[in-house]
């Protein structure tokens, strides 16, 4: 600041209120100029590290994750925050720990150390987790993720996603509407079914619980599936992920059956390597992993508040492609 002061004939503390954009300070325009003149010219930075410790804090915003650099489709997480971050100013920095407690442990350390605006604590999948130690020494909010502990979190809404896949169904006459489920117990589970049973309920269709099955999250899971639903006598079926529903596909087609000619089906994930490229494509709900990580960034910095549960709910959207059609037969008695 000394070297700028002197080729813009000035004092030091002139450049330090210009600087610092110090209101009501009686610095006149034209040496404003001269020292933004100076400033421009010798290439002058401010000390950022001296700044922080003067401040308290940094134009920096932590994100601790547990695997999700490393997932293709739940990175857009980082992506999402990461513009939401630059739009206000803060530079994300991430680490990426990979389930390693103690990575973990070092990374929140060296971000306090940093004087982060605030930590984003974030996993690949959604569930409950224990919040890390350190954590509370910093503004924090979960993200794709909930704790026991008060704390804010930004996570998807199964349930409106679960009644907006059936929905899909339900839009095109299907009236017997299976729902392949995961054996694993999380709130992706619970929500949607519940979501299932609330778009049913919504159409005046009856729960038949012999069309609710559990399966294993993966493409094997959704083939040995197919059997205990078409005996049944599905016409539609809506899948936990799109894992199973390209499992469910395969199932189908060994049994000479066309998707959507003979059973329309619905996924969830809108995980792109798999809906968009199966033949037909297939109809999902996605997601929001880049909407999650821009709204753990806007609650952050306070400029979107948590419900009075502490949670914000990011919607789901459906992706409509090939793989619903009319029922091929409506049973009797059924709009068709």
């Amino acid at each position: 600041m000394r070297d700028v002061a002197q080729a813009a004939g000035v004092s030091v503390s002139a450049v330090s209120v210009v600087l610092n954009k110090k209101e009501g300070a009686r610095i006149g325009a034209d040496a404003r100029v001269r020292i933004h003149d100076a400033i421009a010219r010798l290439g002058y930075r401010p000390n950022a590290m001296a700044k922080d410790l003067v401040t308290g804090q940094s134009r920096f915003i932590g994100l601790v994750a547990d695997a999700i650099a490393s997932t293709p489709f739940a990175g857009q997480i980082i992506h999402g925050a990461q513009d939401e971050a630059w739009k206000h100013g803060f530079v994300l920095l991430v680490a990426n720990t990979e389930g390693n407690q103690d990575a973990e442990h070092e990374a929140i350390a060296m971000l306090l150390e940093h004087k982060v605006r605030g930590v984003l604590y974030s996993t690949w999948y959604h569930r409950e987790v224990e919040v890390p130690e350190g954590l509370d020494e910093s503004d924090c909010v979960l993200v794709n993720c909930y704790a026991a502990a008060d704390l804010p979190a930004v996570v998807p809404d199964e349930i409106a996603g679960g009644r907006d896949a059936t929905q899909l169904l339900i839009d095109q006459g299907h009236r017997r509407i299976g729902f392949i489920n995961t054996t694993t117990p999380s709130p992706a589970h619970d929500g949607r079914l519940r979501g299932y049973r609330e778009a049913l309920a919504a159409a005046g269709i009856d729960l038949d619980p012999a069309l609710v099955v559990e399966a294993r999250p993966e493409q094997e899971g959704g083939y040995d599936a197919a059997a205990l639903l078409l005996d049944q006598g599905v016409t539609g079926i809506f899948c936990h992920n799109d894992r199973v529903a390209m499992g469910l596909y395969d199932g189908l087609r060994d049994r000479g059956l066309k998707v959507p000619g003979d059973i329309s089906v619905v996924g969830f994930d809108n995980q792109e390597v798999i809906a968009a490229h199966l033949r037909p494509p297939l109809s999902t709900v996605a997601l929001p992993h880049y909407e999650l990580g821009v709204a753990g960034v806007r609650v952050l910095l306070g400029l979107d508040a948590p419900a009075s549960d502490g949670r914000v709910l990011v919607g789901c959207p459906p992706v409509e492609r090939a793989s619903i059609a009319r029922p091929a037969v409506v049973p009797a008695g059924d709009p068709g």
